[in-house]
């Protein structure tokens, strides 16, 4: 593995300096954003190897899992947990090991063979990604990151992971469990911004290592950091890499000063009642009459709402006769 360079100090000075909240510098403690900023270089080597020993085994780590199986598991990754994914995932790779395998299907069975991981939309980028693929790029995953983000139901997080976790490419990969290694390590708060900022690109493209191989490892070891060390409630800073570096910690852990964190609720709303629709329209493989999914939830509006939404949003096809099936096409 190629030596991380030590990255230019005023060029992570200014990135985390950028990243920090505008509302008080207390909450970094009194150590100066020059000086926090300067350790970022440092981060690579000890991350990197903490990464070597403790990367989980993990199916789309495999080589045997190809860039179409890193695509399949960011795709499923998104707001869900390892332990859900990867019963799905295997039964998923295993039906359509390639996207052409996918494509020639209708996007009703990738909604049906989804079962119970939420956000079903998903489902539907994904069959609409496959069938981009075979038909632009002779169903092979593209190498080039533009050429990623081109396909339908890829943004931008997407196309840079599987650009460097399927073709060892230099991007930023920001998700939650990154942001929240670099707001803890860099910027010395407890957690990042409920949205991504400007602002936390700017840090992550700075603290990139040069080398492609090297931010490509850099990726996924700081999200497994994230993951398994840095965590949102519980981290262990005993088992940390980094922590001796770490801006947060040694500014004593403050506590979040910025608004409130956002909340999962799943109990009584809408997507609970849109999943018992889907429940029973996966579990059918014909069409459905109105009168069954009038039996799956209580209250008429929301039901009537939740129905709507799924019409909508294409998971749900309407037929004469007050019938309703997965989409065909």
């Amino acid at each position: 593995m190629t030596a991380p360079t030590k990255l230019p100090h005023s060029t992570l000075a200014d990135a985390a300096s950028d990243a920090a909240p505008r509302d008080g510098a207390q909450h970094h403690g009194s150590l100066p954003a020059q000086d926090r900023s300067a350790r970022g270089g440092d981060l690579h080597s000890p991350v990197i190897d903490w990464f070597d020993d403790h990367a989980r085994d993990l199916p789309w780590r495999r080589p045997e899992a190809g860039p179409w199986g890193v695509m399949v598991s960011e795709f499923m990754l998104q707001q869900t947990p390892v332990s859900r994914v990867l019963p799905v995932y295997e039964q998923w790779v295993a039906r359509w090991p390639r996207p052409a395998d996918l494509a020639a299907e209708s996007p009703g069975e990738a909604v049906r063979a989804w079962g119970r991981l939420g956000y079903p939309r998903r489902a539907l980028r994904l069959h609409g990604a496959a069938v981009a693929i075979t038909e632009r790029h002779g169903g092979d995953v593209p190498t080039e990151h533009g050429q990623l983000l081109a396909l339908p139901g890829i943004g931008e997080y997407t196309a840079a992971a599987v650009a460097s976790f399927a073709y060892g490419q230099r991007h930023a990969v920001l998700d939650t469990n990154v942001r929240r290694v670099f707001a803890r390590a860099v910027g010395g708060v407890q957690y990042p911004p409920n949205a991504t900022t400007a602002a936390e690109r700017k840090l992550a493209r700075a603290l990139l290592p040069d080398d492609e191989r090297t931010a490509a490892r850099w990726a996924a070891a700081s999200m497994e950091l994230g993951a398994l060390v840095c965590s949102a409630k519980n981290e262990e800073c005993h088992r940390c890499p980094i922590a001796a570096q770490c801006a947060w910690r040694l500014a004593g852990k403050p506590a979040h000063s910025g608004p409130p964190r956002r909340g999962q609720t799943y109990a009584g709303t809408d997507r609970q009642v849109r999943g018992k629709l889907l429940a029973v329209l996966r579990e059918s493989h014909g069409p459905v009459p109105q009168t069954v999914l009038d039996r799956v939830w209580h209250e008429p509006v929301q039901r009537a709402r939740a129905l709507d939404g799924l019409v909508s949003d294409g998971l749900v096809e309407p037929l004469q006769g007050g019938l309703y099936r997965l989409p065909v096409g």
